[in-house]
């Protein structure tokens, strides 16, 4: 049986609620049926793969997941050289990290697929891949990967234990009741002490000692036995060949180079219920040192190679003739025309947690912003756009991220990608008020409303009671900084919940934190002040009251509507002092002078003068009657107060994100 012609299939959405099936069509420049597909790639010369040889007893699906740098891409390398998918070089590091902002800031921000073919006891099986980020801020990739996997991977690093988000990812992995397969990292170094980390796993996930597996991914030491433990403890995927196909969108790319298809959405799918021979392109992973038009160029980096059948519990991609990229959702399903099925549980949308504003620095490039977000929010399906529009800025975008690395790393993809340039405005969290006006009720249509912008936030006169999000944030440290953290979480008006000793050596706290105090920089100060060994990992606890106001910051008398903040009242005076301050740093002088003020309402509650540069207009005097040179001064003072009302302030664009780090640039 072979898919015939355009009208061959359809997508089900499978977000929550479910909305009605989208109808997709597959691309006119693609013959339909495997016949087609067959004579397509006969001419190319390249080796087919049998996908046929792998039922889905032979299949295992599963993720690598621990906390930042505890070596997961190390480990996904070691991998792809034992399984012969790619050539064992010098050069293999971090190899599935492909983007530029990945290499440049030494972390995983995006979760990469890889598929592995190996030989066990006689046995061919089918290993599919998958490296998760270990940055609490890309929380939403690895849940994602998660429910494509029936097993984990969970590194320890050696040297540090268990960190905060060791412990998230665990639970995640735990409450989807997959299996784990706990690994010691990193026992090549000098200071490493793998019992200790065994004991933690022990103690606090109930893992038994035994099971652990001590590796040095850097060395490949004992690298083997993990593949080992893959096959033999993480279950074959559950399918049943007599359901019709059903298929899981788990991820999904935009490519501007298909030769075939181009600019097409790509979206990688998990084949599951039906032993059937589906018309288009499945993709697996090979060594190859030739450069691929469908790939990166870079030698040592994974390659792709069309592949003509998908099985049950494999995973492909489909090359899908769709305008708009908002046709296909990640967690949507896909199935056969006239053959609806159940849709799969699909995944849980991610709550942003910090949203800020984006606009074009040129209007005219708003149609060319508007598709470069399109297409980098359907890479990363984490990130939240709403339209928004500034009388200072013009038209742009109210974006939600769940967290500030997340946002500064999509800007810079942004640039490097798209090579679009941007102003984001200062970062802020969705706060909630409580209407008591009955004229705000009836124009929001409700008694609750969400603040996203802080030129949104209602008067006060107005609002019963404002509200602030919270979060329960796990901290674990060496014992000896206790004190030093216990004091930043209080002067962050944090409730202390729980703590716990996981050994000797290393404590756990659990505080109630206002997400405001801890979205900008407050991990940069837990890292100083325990020297970079503690961890910080955070999860959404709700709402509480809060005493909110909006302050101001004006250059000039003039608002800078970018950086209008929601604070707490207590913290406004000391927040308005250190904005102006930073800004008095961060703000180039100018022929005139600066007055930068922060104010409530009316009332200027801080402010800072940025001198003016002065020319030495009396240096030509040289004795002489006196006249002659105040003269000359009253001229000079004349033109810089002329200057100063038709003079324009220009904020650097990075100074939005710098003034608001409490943190002082060593």
């Amino acid at each position: 049986m072979a898919l015939a012609g355009r009208t061959a299939m359809r997508w089900a959405r499978l977000r929550s609620p479910w909305p009605a099936a989208v109808p997709l069509r597959l691309p006119p420049c693609l013959p339909a049926g495997p016949v087609a597909c067959e004579r397509l790639y006969s001419s190319s010369g390249k080796e087919k793969l049998d996908m046929s040889m792998y039922p889905v007893e032979s299949i295992r699906n599963f993720s690598i997941i621990a906390h930042v740098d505890h070596g997961k891409s190390t480990l996904a390398d070691r991998l792809l050289e034992i399984t012969g998918t790619i050539a064992k070089t010098d050069c293999n590091k971090q190899v599935l990290d492909k983007l530029q902002v990945e290499r440049e800031r030494g972390i995983t921000v995006k979760a990469q697929s890889a598929s592995l073919f190996y030989s066990h006891e006689g046995v061919n099986y089918l290993l599919n891949l998958i490296d998760t980020p270990g940055h609490v801020d890309f929380s939403y990739e690895v849940s994602r990967s998660l429910s494509a996997c029936q097993g984990v991977i969970l590194v320890v690093d050696a040297n540090e234990g268990i960190q905060a988000q060791t412990v998230a990812n665990f639970y995640l992995a735990f409450e989807a009741q997959l299996a784990i397969i706990p690994v010691i990292n990193k026992i090549d170094l000098k200071n490493a002490d793998p019992e200790r980390a065994e004991k933690q796993i022990e103690k606090l996930f109930d893992i038994p000692i035994d099971e652990c597996v001590r590796i040095s991914a850097k060395q490949g030491t004992n690298v083997e036995k993990v593949l080992q433990k893959v096959i033999e403890k993480i279950p074959p995927p559950h399918c049943n060949t007599a359901d019709p196909l059903k298929a899981l969108v788990f991820d999904s790319t935009f490519d501007h180079y298909r030769d075939y298809a181009p600019c097409f959405l790509l979206p990688s799918v998990t084949f599951y219920g039906m032993e059937y021979p589906f018309g288009q392109f499945g993709s697996a992973v090979l060594s190859s040192g030739e450069n691929s038009r469908n790939t990166d160029n870079a030698k040592k980096h994974v390659h792709i190679m069309p592949i003509l059948f998908r099985y049950a519990g494999q995973v492909g991609y489909l090359i899908a003739g769709m305008k708009e990229v908002t046709e296909a959702q990640i967690g949507d399903t896909l199935f056969l025309y006239k053959q609806p099925v159940e849709p799969l549980p699909g995944f849980k949308s991610a709550k942003p947690m910090v949203f800020a504003g984006m606009y074009p620095v040129d209007q005219t490039e708003y149609n060319n912003l508007k598709s470069a977000l399109e297409r980098l929010t359907l890479n990363d399906s984490s990130v939240t756009v709403h339209r928004d529009s500034s009388l200072a800025l013009g038209a742009g975008w109210r974006l939600g991220f769940l967290g500030l690395l997340h946002m500064e790393v999509f800007n810079q993809r942004l640039e490097q990608e798209y090579n679009m340039s941007v102003i984001l405005t200062a970062p802020t969290v969705p706060y909630k008020a409580i209407l008591s006006s009955a004229k705000l009720i009836k124009e929001y249509g409700k008694a609750e409303i969400t603040i996203i912008n802080p030129a949104q936030f209602p008067d006060k006169l107005s609002v019963s009671e404002y509200l602030e999000p919270t979060v329960l944030g796990t901290i674990v440290t060496p014992h000896e900084y206790i004190g030093k953290i216990i004091a930043l979480c209080q002067d962050r008006r944090a409730v202390q919940k729980d703590m716990l000793y996981i050994d000797e050596h290393r404590v756990m706290l659990k505080y109630l934190f206002p997400l405001n105090e801890i979205v900008v920089d407050f991990y940069d100060a837990l890292k100083s002040l325990s020297s970079g060994y503690a961890s910080f990992d955070y999860e959404d606890a709700g709402y509480q009251a809060a005493d909110l106001i909006k302050m101001d910051i004006l250059l000039n008398g003039n608002p800078v509507e970018e950086l209008a903040t929601i604070i707490h009242n207590d913290k406004a005076y000391a927040t308005g002092k250190f904005l102006c301050e930073r800004l008095k740093d961060a703000i180039p002088r100018q022929l005139f002078e600066i007055a930068i003020q922060a104010a409530i309402g009316k009332k200027i509650i801080a402010r800072e003068t940025l001198k003016a540069y002065r020319k030495n207009v009396v240096a030509k005097c040289y004795g002489g009657d006196i006249t002659r040179r105040m003269k000359l001064l009253k001229r000079q003072a004349e033109g810089k107060k002329l200057m100063r009302k038709i003079g324009n302030v220009e904020v650097p664009r990075d100074a939005f994100i710098r003034v608001l780090k409490r943190q002082t640039d060593k």
